[in-house]
């Protein structure tokens, strides 16, 4: 088995899979916000969701429509600037017409359109400029606009995320995977504000799909936070049209399973980063590692409460060595914490063993915080648990963005 990242990937770089995009003027003015992604054939889906009580309409009508047709979607559409979120038995209805003015432009059948919506919540939908951008935009579908499509979903993203991945199965076929993402602020785990898709030409069984899926998840997506915040929105899907041709994964404790499950976490990861590389005002990638941990489960608890941590992360900002913030934040966790065990490392210079500060170089220690990537290293000095979780720094461009979000 052998995985390549390929240059320029995006959810149409696997074959089978078509995209268009189109300037509805749902919020944003000269740039195209809703983009439509089709497959040649139907396929397997699985998908995760906002934790969030508060659900957006088009989170509810996906989550139902998984439970009727898992084995037969054939579209996704995406619209930006409206999330549809708040808005009633109006908002029911705008997300119901959307999927079927997709089925209907393409001639599919109902109930094979999922349906994803972000931007500001509480407004009513302009469901006639959609309809619209639906019509035109079917009659443009192309291999080639996959990193249009890409462009089509940002809100406050400065960047469109997207990648692909070629994996060579132990069977012999070689399958494609690819992907979009946006996401830049309200990013914390079980979701966050972000919406991906991930597309595939290998052949997977839904069942084997949908536990693939929650297993990259937590090793990317839900490794992830930027300010702590869950949002109504929130949705990742997998699609699998089978246009490989390989033998049917229904089982992930297969050699062919296993390279599946592989390149999917692969995607996922590299997807889940540029999100965090892209947060609302950050200056800084950062990398926080655990280790040490009772089980994996406090390792995770640990890593998570340091990167939400505004004091954490305001000191990354002002690359300040300040590893009380750190060790505060390891303490308050939850996570089962010695404190006379504990050893932390900014950037691999050890700052602090045993509870207790060591004499280090402050300039120095402030030098390796003082760059665009960084990692916190902490060993709790307890087990074998260990995770790694990734955020960004808060610098001030963060709150004029989410002060002036609306207005």
């Amino acid at each position: 088995m052998s995985t390549e990242f390929l240059a320029e990937g995006s959810p149409t770089t696997p074959d089978g899979w078509r995209a268009a995009t189109w300037a509805c003027g749902i919020k944003y003015k000269d740039r195209d916000d809703l983009a439509l992604l089709v497959s040649d054939g139907p396929c397997s889906a699985a998908a995760v969701f906002t934790t969030n009580k508060v659900k957006a309409a088009p989170v509810r009508y996906d989550m139902a429509l998984l439970s009727r047709n898992a084995a037969g979607l054939r579209a996704l559409v995406v619209n930006a600037g409206n999330a549809n979120a708040c808005t009633g038995p109006d908002g029911e209805a705008a997300a119901l017409v959307m999927a079927r003015a997709v089925e209907t432009a393409l001639s599919l059948p109902a109930d094979t359109t999922f349906i994803m919506s972000t931007g500001t919540i509480g407004v009513p939908m302009p469901i006639a400029k959609v309809v619209t951008g639906i019509s035109g935009a079917a009659a443009r579908l192309d291999p080639a606009n996959g990193l249009a499509a890409a462009r089509a979903i940002m809100t406050t993203d400065t960047r469109p995320k997207h990648a692909a991945l070629r994996v060579v199965l132990p069977s012999g076929t070689t399958v494609t995977l690819g992907g979009m993402a946006k996401g830049s602020g309200m990013i914390h785990p079980n979701m966050a504000t972000l919406l991906s898709v991930v597309t595939t030409d290998a052949a997977v069984s839904p069942a084997a799909l949908d536990v693939a899926l929650r297993q990259a998840v937590a090793l990317s997506f839900n490794s992830i936070s930027i300010d702590g915040d869950t949002s109504t929105n929130d949705t990742l899907l997998v699609l699998a049209n089978g246009v490989a041709g390989n033998p049917l994964i229904e089982r992930l404790d297969t050699p062919d399973g296993a390279a599946f499950l592989t390149g999917l976490t692969a995607l996922c990861q590299h997807l889940a980063q540029a999100v965090v590389r892209d947060g609302e005002g950050a200056t800084r990638f950062v990398t926080i590692n655990v280790r040490g941990a009772r089980d994996a489960a406090d390792a995770k608890l640990a890593a998570i409460t340091i990167a939400k941590s505004p004091l954490v992360k305001t000191a990354l900002y002002g690359a300040d060595p300040n590893w009380g913030r750190v060790l505060c934040a390891i303490g308050y966790s939850g996570a089962d914490v010695d404190p006379d065990r504990v050893v932390l490392l900014f950037g691999g210079m050890r700052v602090l063993e045993g509870g207790l500060p060591l004499p280090f170089d402050e300039r120095a220690a402030s030098d390796l915080l003082n760059v665009p990537e960084v990692t916190i290293d902490a060993d709790l000095g307890l087990g074998t648990g260990a995770a790694t979780v990734w955020t960004c720094d808060f610098g001030p461009d963060y709150i004029t963005i989410n002060a002036e979000y609306r207005t």
